[in-house]
């Protein structure tokens, strides 16, 4: 029995489409995290202590952990849509990079923490303000990542949705840098990892049925 009627079949209406690139799909990346930049500066969200706060170590402890935690994450995301690659090397990366975070972050506290009390530093009411902004600003960059996995081959879709996911919301910290005016390790251990781990969650349980071949 011939298969030719069905192979024309399947094929009729299908158009060339344009072949994905890491590099290009990155440069979209980098576009979108520069006009969140640029939306927090129009926007005067810049927090107004920002030259006293640049001299902090704890400032700089905050955005490059998490530049660099975008950056891995992001290179791992975008390479697993080749049905090639496996993200979970580049996960085992991020995980440890966010534990050497986390202990840099306690050595930056010891250094300079003050005589404030754990509740007053935690300051729940100003935490979860900041959690919830953190995920707004998270949400282009996953919605981003989704249409990129979408268009590609993912053959690990769970790990590609952690990796998408942990990207997404190091993206959207990181854009929020230049808003929080808190810089305290142990406030932005407990929000920010908060608000990542929803956005990874999330994006974990929703990204692969929707990536599915």
């Amino acid at each position: 029995m011939s298969t030719d009627p069905l192979i024309d079949r399947l094929a009729t209406g299908l158009r060339p489409v344009r072949r994905r690139t890491p590099w290009r799909d990155a440069t979209i990346l980098l576009a979108l995290g520069a006009i969140e930049i640029v939306f927090v500066l129009k926007l005067g969200l810049m927090r107004p202590d920002m030259p006293h706060a640049m001299g902090m170590p704890s400032f700089w402890w905050k955005a490059v952990s998490l530049a660099v935690i975008a950056a891995v994450g992001g290179t791992t995301a975008l390479l697993s849509l080749d049905p090639t690659r496996s993200p979970r090397r580049g996960l085992r990366i991020v995980g440890m990079l966010a534990l050497a975070a986390l202990a840099l972050g306690w050595l930056v506290d010891v250094l300079q923490a003050g005589p404030a009390v754990l509740w007053q530093r935690l300051d729940p009411t100003h935490g979860i303000v900041c959690a919830r902004k953190i995920v707004e600003l998270s949400l282009p960059a996953v919605l981003a990542l989704g249409l990129f996995a979408r268009r590609g081959a993912p053959v690990d879709a769970r790990g590609t949705a952690w990796a998408v996911g942990i990207a997404a919301a190091a993206f959207g910290a990181l854009a929020f840098v230049l808003a929080c005016p808190f810089d305290d390790p142990l406030y932005v251990a407990v929000w920010y990892s908060a608000a990542c781990g929803v956005v990874t969650l999330v994006t974990r349980l929703v990204l692969p049925p929707l990536t599915r071949w």
